[in-house]
């Protein structure tokens, strides 16, 4: 079944100046699709009209078969849930219980059923212990944690991830990518990533590869993020595991290209076995 459906879909800030040319794609349920390009590829753009942020010039956009409209906006929106690059952008309430409530609220749920839901979405993303805390006194991966947990109180089918990871450093990016990845395998969610990192797109089921609002790829990372010279004329680096697997082939190590560097490292360990 697809989750959703975009069709010759395009979109201009301003007249004769396209953003989105012309392009569509189907995305399953269940599916963990990463888009990917540069700043300004068009990324961003996408998500927006994929909610009904932006209103599209032409083309249709179906969600769950429904098509997107101005008529069908809350619809359509009840079944997607989307995290932003900044979180700070999306807290409403003073303390994490009740940001993760204002959702729960506006959808009229009794306030008796809240305080388990809440409490139950806190603690699948590990911040049961700050539901009294300010969300402006937490890092930026509690607060995406955050985020994520008052998208997920809602319940949807579809989680947008749009740049939610670029603002975090290493360590909080590691976290909130293996956060989602669990949410995604226990709820069987399908998931949009909107990214330029390219250790993300890893993960990927699939990738859809933008340039200047058209769609330059679209298949599995193990094919698109092995096209070095694609990545490199649209600004991209090639995956570190990538390169590295490379090196040891030509250094005479006996390793096949990896773009995943816990596969390669498994590889290597083998290797070492062997020997």
């Amino acid at each position: 079944m697809k989750s959703i459906e975009v069709k010759n879909l395009c979109f201009e800030y301003e007249e004769n100046i396209p953003v989105i040319k012309n392009i569509s794609f189907d995305i399953e349920q269940g599916e963990y699709v990463v888009i990917l390009g540069h700043n300004g590829s068009g990324k961003s753009t996408i998500a927006k009209l994929l909610i009904g942020l932006l209103e599209k010039k032409s083309g249709e956009i179906m969600v769950h078969q429904i098509p997107l409209t101005q008529e069908t906006l809350y619809d359509v929106r009840s079944h997607i849930g989307i995290v932003f690059q900044n979180p700070d952008n999306q807290f409403i309430g003073s303390t994490v219980r009740d940001d993760i409530a204002f959702g729960l609220e506006n959808k009229c749920v009794p306030t008796e059923q809240m305080d388990t839901i809440i409490d139950k979405y806190a603690k699948e993303v590990d911040m049961y212990a700050f539901l009294d805390h300010e969300p402006s006194k937490l890092s930026g991966g509690q607060k995406q944690r955050v985020a994520i947990a008052g998208i997920l109180a809602m319940q949807p089918d579809i989680l947008i991830l749009d740049e939610s990871t670029s603002m975090l450093d290493p360590k909080g990016r590691n976290e909130i990518n293996h956060l989602v990845y669990k949410i995604r395998k226990e709820k069987q969610m399908t998931v949009i990533s909107i990214t330029h990192d390219i250790e993300e797109a890893v993960k990927a089921d699939r990738i859809i590869l933008l340039n200047q609002g058209e769609i330059v790829q679209d298949g599995k990372p193990e094919v698109v993020l092995s096209d070095i010279m694609m990545l490199e004329k649209l600004g991209l680096n090639a995956p570190f595991a990538y390169l590295v697997s490379n090196g040891l082939k030509k250094s005479g190590i006996p390793v096949n290209a990896q773009i995943d560097e816990e596969k390669l490292v498994k590889e290597l360990c083998q290797l070492h076995l062997k020997k």
